[in-house]
């Protein structure tokens, strides 16, 4: 499986290496390689840190505070994994010029990404003990410290996991930066790609996004430390008093209605907007049928592929802590790193010279969304994971239960919220995936995605709205299925 994962990067690898050392280092000095150095790793850690302060932020007022309608916000919290970041970019280009360039694409694209936050962080939040709070409290800590000394050092896995997904989507965003104008390595690779088929050069670009993506790999590992959070018992079974927010209800009720108007409000009237004024609006029922078919099932049979890749990776990660098992937990994220348009043309490469049978077939188009998407269910599987406590499985082989078995009755039972996590994370990538699919797909095939984005690149924002709001309305119930049920959440 981490072979598996490995292959883009041993494709980039190749590739970069074609190039000879000078030349090499001629294409890793040049100035242009410097500006695009600074724009995404601005971009990745602003992104980060801003998504940590909406995901956290919103999660501790919506789980800590008698804030009115908590279950509402919670929804929309969770709603922007519905709209694609490209789509979202969409919705705010299309009504103004002025959000191109490096604020406009750190804040759209942070607010299509901090749910990734936001969600483990409110699930952890609900699960913890509050009689660790109430004693740190008695000792004489006021909220403020207990939420420092006690409550975040808790959130860590989620909070660490979030930041990681996010940062590693940011690294390989394509779409919204296009439309957004904000030139990142992923940008200049579709360039080179564009203007090279197959260009070494391209691909020692994205040898420093690989780069970029272990950085990411050992501040995680290093943030992340050996903590074990799982506990035998279950604690005492009540409810947290909530903050009482008193003079503060006002402001926080206006940030939250800000948050919510600017990721979802804003691009779901530019889609209405367009549909209703737009001079190429068009609805041909029979390719918004097939393409949203086709999206479905490619979502479905990507999202149960990719999980069950994680589960063996997970669990060895997290029950036999060794230096192996820490290596090939972190492969799985290297490819995530990569853009779809490099982890396509490799499985169209390594299909040619070796599978020539399954080249432009849906098996080749699904392999690439697992090794994409890999993080995500990982992420999902492994904190569910931790957060089971291990002497259950002790308890069950004590008992003479063979270890299928204990898989079977004990250990899945117990991360199933994870899994159920990771299918509506990855089954809401793929169907919104867009540079593999236009690659990798075959002759005929098209997706929502891709139609969105053949008109919107024209410039017809009227044709390509429908495609994008059914987008967004394929990707509700499994966004709904996130925020609604809280033990999905523990597992994200």
């Amino acid at each position: 499986m981490a072979a598996f994962a490995l292959i883009p990067l041993g494709y980039v690898i190749v590739y970069a290496a074609s190039l000879g050392g000078q030349e090499m280092w001629d294409l890793l000095v040049r100035p242009r390689m410097g500006e695009l150095l600074w724009n995404t790793s601005r971009l990745v850690i602003g992104g980060c840190l801003l998504s940590l302060v909406l995901g956290v932020g919103c999660a501790w007022i919506v789980e800590r505070t008698d804030v009115p309608a908590r279950n509402l916000w919670h929804v929309l919290a969770a709603a922007p994994l519905a709209i694609p970041a490209f789509v979202n970019s969409y919705g705010w280009s299309s009504l103004t010029p002025d959000v191109e360039g490096y604020t406009g694409a750190l804040v759209i694209v942070t607010l299509s990404y901090f749910p990734l936050v936001y969600l483990p962080t409110a699930a952890m939040l609900r699960g913890l003990d509050p009689a660790m709070e109430e004693v740190a409290r008695s000792l004489g800590f006021g909220p403020g410290w207990t939420f420092v000394r006690v409550v975040l050092p808790q959130l860590r896995p989620a909070m660490i996991g979030g930041a990681l997904l996010v940062g590693l989507h940011m690294l390989s965003e394509f779409g919204a930066l296009q439309m957004l104008r904000f030139p990142t390595f992923t940008t200049a690779i579709y360039d080179q790609y564009k203007s090279s088929f197959n260009s070494a050069g391209a691909n020692v670009i994205a040898a420093v996004l690989v780069l970029c993506c272990l950085l990411l790999l050992m501040a995680d590992l290093r943030l992340r430390a050996n903590r074990r959070l799982a506990r035998v018992g279950s604690g005492a079974k009540r409810d947290v008093v909530p903050v009482r927010l008193g003079a503060r209800r006002i402001p926080v009720l206006l940030l939250l209605v800000g948050l919510s108007a600017a990721s979802l409000g804003v691009p779901i009237y530019s889609l209405v907007h367009w549909l209703v004024v737009g001079s190429s609006t068009a609805f041909p029922v029979g390719e918004i049928l097939a393409a949203a078919g086709t999206s479905i099932g490619l979502g479905l049979a990507a999202a149960v592929i990719t999980v069950l890749i994680a589960l063996p990776v997970a669990w060895l990660s997290v029950r036999h802590r060794t230096r192996i098992s820490t290596s090939i937990e972190r492969s799985a994220y290297t490819a995530n790193a990569l853009p779809g348009i490099v982890v396509a043309l490799a499985l169209v490469t390594v299909s040619i010279r070796y599978v020539p049978g399954i080249y432009q077939t849906y098996l080749l188009l699904i392999a690439a969304y697992a090794i994409m998407f890999l993080p995500r269910a990982l992420v999902s599987v492994r904190s569910a994971a931790e957060q089971s406590p291990p002497v259950y499985e002790d308890v069950a082989h004590g008992l003479g239960v063979g270890r299928i078995a204990t898989a079977r009755r004990v250990t899945l039972p117990l991360i199933a919220p994870g899994i159920g996590a990771g299918c509506a994370l990855v089954f809401l990538a793929v169907t919104t995936e867009l540079t593999a699919t236009l690659l990798l797909s075959p002759i005929g095939t098209t997706t929502l995605a891709t139609e969105f984005w053949t008109s919107s690149s024209s410039v017809a924002y009227g044709a390509a709205a429908p495609y994008a709001l059914l987008m967004v309305l394929i990707s509700l119930p499994a966004t709904y299925l996130l925020a609604r049920r809280p033990a999905l959440g523990a597992g994200a």
